[in-house]
Formats: C-alpha cells, structure tokens, sequence
C-alpha cells in the first residue's frame, strides 16, 4: 500500500443521485483530511465506502451482491474496513450488519461526517458501529470536499424534502426540507470561482421550494439571478425543481440571467391525471404542459429534460397513453426512464393494482423508443449550427480517423469534437459546428475556436499538484472523473 499519513487507503463507490455524487465528494474530503489516501489503481483499499441508494428495488440487491463478494477479500486483508452509508443504510440500519456481519461502519445521510471517528472506533473495539441521525445537526456543506472537477462544482442549496409522493422513500431518509441561507451559498460559489471553477450546478431535493422555511417565497429566483453577478462565473445549473412549485419568477430569472443555461430537467413522472393524483403530485397534466410552454416562451432554445414512471399501481393503458401524449407534446431532449420499484415503507407499496410485469416491460419499451424518438428529431435540428462547449473530462469517441473530445453545450447536450491542432483542456471553451445528430449525442467535425479559461488553468495546475492539496471547506482538490449518478436528484 501506498505510505500516507495513517498508512491507509480508501475507495468510495457511489450509487444514486446527484446528492449522492456530491455527499461522496463530502466522505473522500473527510478520510483525506483524516489522513487517508485514495487506493491507486488496482490496489484493494483499507477502507472501502458505500454511498448508497434506496430509490429502487435493485439498490438493495446491488449493496449485498457487491457486501457478498468483498466477504473473502476482506478475510484476506487482515485490518480491512467496510462501511455502509447513504439512504439504504438510513433505510436497514441493523439489518445491514446482520445480513453482512462483516460490515465495520453504518451510517446515515444525516451524519457522513462521522465516518472518520466511527472507522476509529470500530478499529479499536473490534466491532460494528451502527451511528444513525434521525435529523440533520450540521450543515454538510461545512465539511471537508474533495471536488471531482477543477472547473464544475455541486453547490447544495438545501436538503431534505417536504413533499410526500407515494412512490418515493427519500423525505422518510433525508428528512424536512432544510434550507441553507443565501449568503453562504454565495459564498462558496465565490470561493468555488476563485479556485477555477466557471459551472456550478445548484442543488436541491426540490430546489423551487428554496426559501419557505425562511419566508421567502420567490428566494429560488432571487438566488439564480445573485449568482449571475458572481464575476468569473460563467454557467448556472440546477436540479431539480417540483412542477407543483415552479412560478413564472423562476423563469423570468432563467431569461433574464445569462450565466443560467437554457437547460430545465423537471419530472414528470406521469402524465395521466389520475395517476399523478395517486402518487400524490400536487399538478397535473395540462399544469405541466403550460410550464413546458411559458419556459419555451421566454428560450425557444431551452432544452427540457424530465423523469417519467411506468407501471404505477393501477396504471391502465389509458393512462400510459396519457403519458406517451405529454411526451409527444413536451418534445424532452432527454428522459431518465423507469420501471415502477416497489419500496417498502412508501405508500405505494401496499396499493392494490399491481401491474404485471409482462406488461410493464413492454410499455417502457414503447416510452423508451417513443423518447428516443422524438430526442434524434431535436438533435437533428441542431445539425448545421454553430455551439460553445465546455471541454469535459476524459476522452471522447473514437472514430476509425478522428480522434474526438467531449464537451457539453449550454443545453447541456452532449456533443463528441474532433480533437483540434492546439491543445484544449477540461474546463477550456470550444465553438463547434455540429455535423451529425444520434439520439443522444451530436458529433462535431469542425471546431471554430478555441477559448482557453481559467477553469482549463485550474484543471492543469491540479493534474500537477500533490493529491491531498486543497481539502478543505468546499475547495476543490485532485480527483478523479465524477461518477455518472443512476439517477437525477429524487424528485
């Protein structure tokens, strides 16, 4: 193992949402400020982490699988350590450690920053320690960060939830909504660009909801535009918001704010009435839809992403239809697609009107086929025009002579480059001409320009820089490529 100050090393693996992603960002900055080492490549990690998701039924199944073959791997690494956190382990809590007794650490979304001090103790008392938080008693976003990106950054602007969809199991994981104050979101996306980073994505469990436990109903959309005036900054996402909660301020903010890209994931989940109304979503179709409209409105330019459910309990091929017409009519870019999961504990779970499962399968191919559809029609009328992208991590496609890059426009589309003569780096700005549209990706054979970025600076000083510089309160460090999550944030 590589020497460090503790001599011992770590893996996080992470399942989930983006919550997750950035909560696993939140453990590596703890062990390495605790003095652990990443694991190189290759190399079985002293300490190997779990951040783990409860969303769906093979959540469950992936944890034990993965507990199950890590079983003999520990056996033959005396002083090895594994740990359980995130919803699931919320969720089972003790189950965890009776089903795989060779798991050292348990611990909940309320409490990651205990991780360090539990690996201690089990250490020192040779047995499990189960440490699970009913609520929120700090603020993550004051721990230690190991940032994936040098030049994109997760920025919580809250946690919890207040809403109660039958489906879902998260307000009962993650708690009441918890707003942090706008202030200190400022102030750490300020620190963020003053280390390099140009794209922030600001994130929330229901991020239109921002401000109602301090009184302030249009804070959301006063925060987009706070971020706008941030000098440096020159990307502004967020996920994801609720259809319920999402006013016309929230829009005009988008419009208006030039930083805020033209880029809105809302979900769905449904697009039967009477469906949406047994899993307790406060909107309806046609409320949905008129959103779609006022945002394309004010961005004709705007790409809208979205979540959508099938075989809900009692879901008839009525209201499956009903979901493929707003799918027709909402035209999304994208769609994160899923087969109905029953989690215990959620109401949903003990409806009558189970779905068979025959039929469930064969209606998400019909939604999946009817998305990829419509997503390569919108694609091809992206060919022919001209886009600036932020060069991303890692390489791109490779074709049989081109060697390509990746980089996301301000659609947040995925676009593979050829790779141009003068260098680019992450975080660099590329203008493009898109030449070829798929249904999820365009491909560009002409790159305009090329705009080198302080972002690209960041991400070349950090490539060089010793692995353990930066850990701090929300600064960023050397890592490794962020994890694509499984899933949007849970909403």
């Amino acid at each position: 193992m590589t020497a460090t100050a503790t001599g011992r090393t770590y893996e996080v693996k992470t399942y989930g949402c983006q919550m997750n992603v950035h909560d696993s960002e939140r453990l590596t900055g703890l062990l390495e400020d605790a003095g652990y080492a990443a694991a190189p490549a290759g190399e079985q990690a002293d300490v190997v982490v779990f951040n783990t998701c409860a969303v769906r039924e093979n959540a469950d199944n992936r944890l034990y699988g993965n507990l199950g073959h890590l079983a003999p791997v520990k056996a033959a690494h005396p002083g090895m350590q594994i740990a359980v956190g995130g919803c699931l382990a919320q969720k089972d809590r003790e189950t965890i450690t009776d089903r795989a007794p060779w798991v050292d650490v348990v611990f909940g979304t309320h409490n990651i920053g205990s991780l360090p001090a539990l690996l201690d103790r089990a250490r020192a008392q040779e047995e499990a320690q189960v440490e699970i938080l009913e609520s929120l008693e700090v603020f993550p976003s004051t721990l230690p960060t190991k940032r994936d990106s040098a030049y994109a950054a997760w920025v919580s602007i809250s946690v919890g939830c207040n809403n109660t969809c039958t489906f879902c199991i998260v307000p009962s994981l993650r708690g009441k909504e918890k707003d942090r104050r706008p202030g200190e979101i400022l102030a750490e996306v300020e620190a963020l660009v003053a280390e390099g980073v140009t794209e922030v994505t600001l994130l929330g469990q229901n991020v239109n909801a921002y401000g109602v436990e301090f009184g302030d109903r249009q804070a959301f959309s006063k925060l987009l535009r706070a971020c706008g005036e941030v000098e440096g900054l020159e990307r502004v996402r967020f996920t994801s918001p609720h259809p319920a909660e999402f006013t016309d301020d929230v829009i005009e903010a988008m419009a208006e704010t030039p930083t805020v890209m033209p880029q809105l994931h809302m979900p769905l989940q449904s697009g039967s009435d009477r469906v949406l109304k047994a899993m307790r979503r406060s909107y309806r179709k046609q409320k949905f839809l008129g959103i779609i409209e006022r945002v394309r409105a004010a961005m004709p330019e705007a790409a809208i992403t979205t979540d959508i459910i099938v075989g809900f309990p009692g879901e008839t091929e009525v209201d499956f239809l009903e979901t493929l017409d707003v799918v027709r009519q909402a035209r999304f870019s994208s769609a994160f697609t899923f087969q109905y999961s029953k989690r215990p504990g959620t109401p949903a779970a003990t409806m009558d009107g189970e779905v068979p499962p025959e039929v469930v399968k064969d209606r998400y191919q019909r939604l999946v086929a009817l998305v990829d559809e419509i997503a390569w029609e919108e694609n091809k009328q992206r060919v022919g025009r001209t886009v600036e992208l932020m060069v991303a991590e890692g390489e791109g496609r490779k074709d049989v002579e081109t060697r390509r890059l990746s980089g996301r426009g301000p659609d947040n589309r995925l676009v593979h480059f050829a790779a141009p003569e003068e260098p680019v780096r992450p975080g660099d700005m590329v203008t493009v001409e898109v030449t070829y549209a798929a249904p999820h990706h365009l491909v560009a054979d002409r790159v305009l320009s090329v705009r080198r970025t302080r972002s690209g600076d960041a991400w070349e000083a950090r490539t060089a820089a010793p692995a353990t510089a930066g850990v701090g309160l929300g600064m960023p460090t050397v890592g490794v490529p962020a994890p694509l999550p499984d899933a949007p944030a849970c909403r």
